[in-house]
């Protein structure tokens, strides 16, 4: 990990609004160093209201065309399913985007099993890298309460997979399973933002970023990316 960074705003919604310009910055630096900029989404309230915000934008802040969307994470539904991380992003970003568009690379969830469903992701990533090494220019994540990220969930068989970068992640305490990028292809990214509002996550950021290293049990432990790291905060949560 080059640096760690904190941001913290009074309200989620100047978080947001930190996030934007953020993302817009490191968007535009992507596109202009390696023509391109690769993005994994996360679900969550702070991150939707960001890409309500990103649509937001004037006309040509960000050439949406040089931008890929991958998702960190999803349910196993299919893509309309009110539970849908890209239903979410579809309705909060990319339909009302009005001439520039992103590529969007979905998981392919709700007609085939999660583990076929996470192989075939896998593959697709793995064949848009062409055998170079693939690093994400920007990852979302948010933090669960549990301290959980993506679908990386403590004391599930995904944190231990370092051979994937795609798995369908059993979650007995939600009796679901899950499809999330594992940690590895997490760290492999230049810049990695945590967005997380609200006085509930207290408990979770004092694990993830305390003394105690235990990822099993506090997953989000796991991030630590060979670029920049970022903390998104609102003022609710004592750093």
């Amino acid at each position: 990990m080059k640096s760690f960074h904190t941001v913290q705003r009074s309200t989620a919604e100047e978080v947001a609004l930190a996030a934007r310009d953020w993302f817009v910055e490191h968007a535009n630096q992507a596109i202009v160093q390696r023509g391109r900029c690769l993005v994994a989404l996360s679900g969550g309230s702070t991150p939707k209201r960001l890409y309500e915000l990103l649509a937001e934008l004037d006309e040509g802040t960000i050439d949406w065309s040089k931008v890929h969307l991958f998702w960190g994470d999803e349910r196993d539904v299919p893509l309309d399913h009110i539970d849908s991380n890209y239903r979410m992003v579809r309705q909060a970003l990319l339909d009302r985007l009005k001439n520039s568009k992103p590529i969007v690379h979905r998981i392919p969830t709700g007609d085939q099993p999660p583990d076929r469903a996470a192989r075939e992701y896998e593959l697709r990533m793995r064949e848009f890298a062409r055998g170079a090494p693939f690093h994400f220019d920007i990852v979302l994540l948010g933090l669960g309460d549990d301290a959980h990220t993506a679908s990386l969930f403590p004391e599930t068989l995904a944190l231990t997979i370092t051979d994937r970068w795609v798995v369908a992640n059993q979650v007995e305490k939600l009796s679901t399973t899950r499809l999330t990028l594992t940690a590895p292809i997490l760290n492999a990214a230049l810049n990695v933002a945590f967005l997380v509002c609200g006085s509930s996550k207290q408990w979770a950021i004092d694990k993830v970023r305390g003394k105690t290293d235990h990822p099993t049990l506090y997953p989000a432990q796991l991030i630590q990316p060979v670029g920049e790291l970022w903390w998104f905060l609102d003022a609710s949560i004592k750093v």
